[in-house]
């Protein structure tokens, strides 16, 4: 079986042969370096013994590299139809490992995959990156078995996801991780590696699930509201955005910012306020 995937043609070759060109409609940047692709792969942990979810493989250059890494069973989630011309010879040539969804990846229901727990990894589409992730963080705190995130997201985006409070990229997207998940930014993707090359650079952020976290947390939904609200006005002191809260009663003067509260603040204000 890896011999078959490792002899398949180069990407860009498959790309030339199907004429298939990424379209800026989804935010497709296809990654063909086989070094960087092999090395996300192999970033997911324990790969070879659980199956692993991927959206927007687009011709499959990081899906070749998750099956030569070993995983199990893959699920590919792909928007652009036309892709399949490629993606029907990775099919054939995974012998029943591979198997791709073509629908659009905020609709498709995860819980209904067949899956019991899986890994997810991906190169995920700029426009659609990080509404994916707060509905896996959603998932992951309801009880779904996500074991692992392995994403590539815009290096700002990995930076809003890894901050920490007082931190420039501190906001959202830190607190609604941190509360549940482990997140640590793995490597840089420079915007060379991409075609067509991005105006930004990249980089791969690994999110792992803990199960203490998560068990302190009752409402993710609600802390999402929270956060929405806060760092919406993230310049006023927090007196100012909620009014009429004795604020000494949580410990603060209300004189903070958003940027200045911890993401267990966060938690302790949304299940009192809202």
């Amino acid at each position: 079986m890896t011999n078959t995937i490792a002899n398949l043609p180069p990407v860009s070759e498959m790309m030339r042969e199907c004429g298939l060109e990424p379209k800026k409609q989804f935010g497709q940047n296809f990654l063909f370096d086989l070094n960087l692709t092999g090395r996300i792969a192999r970033s997911v942990p324990n790969i070879e013994t659980i199956p692993v979810v991927e959206v927007g493989p687009g011709p499959a250059g990081l899906t070749r590299a998750i099956l030569l890494a070993g995983a199990p069973r893959v699920i590919a989630i792909e928007k652009d139809k036309t892709t399949a011309p490629i993606l029907s010879q990775i099919v054939d040539a995974s012998a029943g490992r591979l198997s791709v969804i073509y629908d659009d990846a905020l609709r498709v229901n995860f819980s209904e995959l067949g899956l019991v727990e899986y890994a997810v990894c991906a190169n995920l589409p700029y426009n659609v990156g990080t509404e994916l992730l707060i509905g896996w963080l959603q998932k992951i705190a309801h009880g779904e078995r996500i074991l692992s995130l392995t994403l590539m997201f815009q290096r700002e985006v990995a930076q809003r996801i890894t901050a920490r409070p007082g931190d420039e990229h501190y906001g959202r997207l830190a607190v609604l991780t941190s509360l549940i998940a482990d997140a640590k930014i793995l490597f840089d993707v420079p915007n060379t590696a991409f075609v067509p090359r991005p105006r930004v650079q990249s980089a791969v952020v690994q999110i792992i699930p803990n199960a203490d976290k998560i068990a302190r947390i009752q409402d993710l939904s609600k802390i999402e509201q929270i956060t929405a609200k806060l760092f919406g006005m993230r310049r006023k002191m927090i007196r100012g955005i909620i009014p009429n809260v004795d604020w000494s009663v949580f410990g603060l003067t209300g004189t903070e910012r958003a940027e200045n509260l911890s993401p267990e603040m966060f938690a302790t204000l949304a299940n009192n306020l809202l």
